[in-house]
This record gives structure tokens, C-alpha cells and sequence, in this order.
């Protein structure tokens, strides 16, 4: 039998834990009175903006013409009311004042109210976004049979919706609740997409696992991305002190109509032009010239020219 007593064990571990120096940039220092962010409660409202949005695929399978006004009417007012409690969340999270200030406080809900009702009045729009994202998966797929088959198990959309919603919110300045957000999805479909990227329309991604876009990605119109790809940045620029020195621009911008297949790497703030295509397993961190392509070259092995011309099985 061991002599260890478990009550002083677990004493000793405690005061460690406990120790200021230990938890210097680990600890959130909550203020009395504040709300923090829920996971479980962003899960609801993506829940919700999903149902909202495409009712039927998602949410209740029971809507119809004659429910459809009544259940967009409930999620929207239930959204609105959760959307409302984690932007607050988020805004008390930001709130750097050493100690809580009621005046502030009512300030930071008038500003979470506004938020979380502009978001709401902005899901029409969102909804066209994501239709042009439908059409694209739909179009750029021959093994799509239907825009239902996309909007049910592409795991593009699922991240869209998600980075969509998130985007609005990082546009409104609100603290880690968009970043909460997309990672949401992330975990979901391993599609990584910052919010604060900048996406336009008809916009899809193929397969999807292990795609990385960065915060400052600019994409145009008709742009396809296949999984695997990494739009990064190329270096970090330090400050005197050594550290990344944060808000520079140091992601692709990818104009129109510009696809991207598996597994390439752009980085660094460089222009790839309207209709430009990356090949397979390329890296690219210079600027592209609209229209042109760069492709891995591939050296012919020993086995491919032992196999061609049926001079092999």
C-alpha cells in the first residue's frame, strides 16, 4: 500500500497550479458580473443560422410553404436573443479595464444588441452568398447529382455558413467570438478558415480536409480551391523585441476565376491573376500573371517507362 496521503498530494498540486508566475498568459482574469463565451451556445445559434438559411436540409424536416414563415420566424427570434448573449460575451472578454464599469457595461450590451440584430437582418444576404457557393460546389462537381446532395453533405458549405456568419461579426469588431466560430467548423470539416478573410462569390473548395486560409486572403469571383491547399503567409517581421508584429498583410490574393488543386502552397502578399491554375503539390510565392499556370514537374521514372506501351503487366 502506498504511504503518499492523497490529501496533501492533491493540497501541493493546487498551490502549484495556483501560482501567479505559472499562469502568466494562461488566465483569462474574469470580472465579477461579466458573461464568458459558451461553446455549447455558438453550436445552437450555427445550428439556427443553418436552419434559417436552408430550412428543411437543416433544423426541422417538417417545414413546408405553409411553416416555412413560422419557423424562420422562431430560429431568427431564438438566434437573435443567444446571438445577443455571446456578443456580449465576446465584448466582455475584450474589455481590457482592470475592474468592471457599469457604465461600460451598459454600453457593451446596446452595442451587443445592435450587433446581434444587424447579423440577423443580414442573413437574406448571407443567403445569397452561400446560393452562389451551392452553384459552384453543384457545377464544379460531375459527382453531384444535386444542389440537395450539396447543401446536405459537402462539408464546403457547412464551413461556409460558418465563415460567413463569423465574417460579419469580425467586420463588427467583435472579439473571439468569430475566430470561435469558423474553428467550429474547422473541428467539423478540417477546412481552417479565418474569419477575417476576405471571400467573394461562387466560391467552393473540393473534398475540403486540410485546407488553411489565412486572416488577410483576398479571393475573388469563381475561385476553386482542392483539399490540401494552404493559402499562408511566407514570414513573420519581428519587432524590436522579437516578437510578429501583428495586422500586415501577409496572405495571397487570388483573383477570379483563379482553381488551385491538391495539396499546393501559396504564400506570402503576393497577386495570383484572373484565371491562373496551380497544379498539384506546387509552391508558389511569387506573383502570377492573369491567365497563366505553373505545374510541378514531374521526372519520369524507371517503372513508367518500364510499363508504357504494354511492355510491362
Amino acid at each position: 500500500m502506498s504511504n503518499i496521503e492523497p490529501t496533501h498530494v492533491l493540497t501541493q498540486t493546487v498551490k502549484e497550479l495556483s501560482e501567479t508566475d505559472t499562469l502568466k498568459g494562461l488566465c483569462h482574469h474574469h470580472h465579477d458580473g461579466y458573461p464568458l463565451p459558451s461553446g455549447k451556445t455558438l453550436e445552437e445559434i450555427i445550428d439556427l443560422s443553418r436552419a434559417i438559411i436552408f430550412p428543411g436540409y437543416y433544423g426541422k424536416s417538417s417545414v413546408n410553404t405553409q411553416t416555412i414563415k413560422y419557423h424562420i420566424g422562431v430560429n431568427a427570434e431564438r438566434m437573435q436573443k443567444l446571438l445577443y448573449e455571446q456578443v456580449l460575451a465576446g465584448l466582455c472578454f475584450g474589455d481590457m479595464c482592470e475592474k468592471p464599469d457599469d457604465n461600460k457595461f451598459i454600453e457593451l450590451r446596446k452595442q451587443a444588441e445592435t450587433i446581434s440584430i444587424k447579423l440577423v437582418s443580414m442573413l437574406p444576404h448571407i443567403r445569397n452568398l452561400l446560393a452562389t457557393d451551392v452553384e459552384a460546389a453543384y457545377n464544379g462537381d460531375p459527382a453531384a447529382d444535386s444542389y440537395a446532395e450539396i447543401i446536405s453533405c459537402y462539408p464546403v458549405i457547412k464551413a461556409l455558413t460558418n465563415y460567413r456568419i463569423a465574417h460579419e461579426l469580425y467586420e463588427m469588431h467583435v472579439p473571439l467570438i468569430p475566430r470561435m466560430i469558423t474553428e467550429m467548423a474547422h473541428s467539423e470539416t478540417g477546412i481552417d478558415i479565418h474569419p477575417g478573410a476576405k471571400i467573394g462569390e461562387y466560391f467552393t473548395i473540393d473534398h475540403g480536409t486540410g485546407v488553411v486560409i489565412g486572416a488577410t486572403c483576398i479571393i475573388g469571383k469563381h475561385v476553386k480551391l482542392y483539399q490540401g491547399v494552404t493559402l499562408g503567409a511566407k514570414s513573420f517581421p519581428l519587432d524590436k523585441d522579437g516578437k510578429p508584429i501583428k495586422g500586415i498583410a501577409r496572405h495571397p490574393i487570388l483573383e477570379d476565376n483563379v482553381v488551385v488543386y491538391s495539396n499546393a502552397t501559396v504564400l506570402g502578399r503576393i497577386t495570383i491573376g484572373k484565371s491562373c491554375v496551380i497544379g498539384a503539390n506546387t509552391w508558389v510565392m511569387v506573383d502570377m500573371r492573369p491567365k497563366t499556370k505553373k505545374y510541378k514537374k514531374i521526372k519520369k521514372d524507371i517503372i513508367d517507362i518500364q510499363y508504357n506501351n504494354g511492355t510491362g503487366i
